[in-house]
């Protein structure tokens, strides 16, 4: 139980090609955010989620912080949740991940750097809505939203966490070697045939 790093949930998404907010769908007796909090507070002492509907969540009995700048995508949610921790470093989930593991955590947490950011790297992707971002990054992230305030067009694309990344230096973690992992840990639930796979795959652990 790690209790000088925050667990943070992020959970802002519109779920648009889902037509209902997807971390509040079933897999079997539990939502998936129901899983994924239960997840974070094994590995945590201090979790809680970020969202902009926080009314929906008040069942799970953990804080509820909303973004201070809306309308910025994964960036805004990132800023809430270093803005509401106690702590420098934070290990930030996005509720897209319902697959995601107790070890694959524990790994990106005790994965040794010395960067601002740390995150995975796995079949052909970067994975950043499952890493590590420390407090450190506010002023940076906050430049980013005053630099592209008059922007009216293509606003999504100066607020992506790749524009964070051009000005700070990150640690890349390959993890497809380490004996546990699997490609379905980083499953990414966005449509209903996904969540089908996903009743499909969990139905075999």
């Amino acid at each position: 139980m790690y209790k000088d790093i925050t667990g943070i949930i992020l959970s802002g998404g519109k779920s648009s090609r889902m037509g209902s907010d997807k971390a509040m769908l079933k897999v079997g007796d539990e939502t998936i955010i129901g899983r994924i909090t239960n997840l974070m507070n094994s590995v945590f002492s201090d979790v809680f989620i970020v969202t902009n509907t926080p009314e929906e969540y008040k069942f799970l009995n953990i804080p509820l912080y909303e973004d201070i700048h809306k309308s910025k995508g994964p960036l805004s949610g990132i800023h809430s949740g270093l803005v509401h921790s106690l702590t420098d470093k934070n290990f930030f989930i996005s509720c897209d991940l319902p697959l995601i593991s107790k070890e694959l955590i524990e790994h990106i947490v005790e994965f040794k750097s010395d960067k601002l950011i740390r995150y995975c790297f796995a079949s052909g992707r970067h994975h950043y809505l499952a890493g590590i971002y420390h407090k450190d990054l506010l002023p940076e992230i906050e430049r980013i939203f005053a630099s592209v305030a008059n922007y009216s067009e293509k606003k999504d694309q100066h607020f992506s966490i790749r524009n964070l990344l051009e000005n700070i230096e990150s640690e890349t973690i390959q993890i497809e070697n380490l004996s546990f992992y699997k490609d379905e840990l980083f499953f990414n639930l966005n449509t209903h045939e996904d969540f089908e796979h996903l009743k499909r795959i969990s139905s075999h652990h």
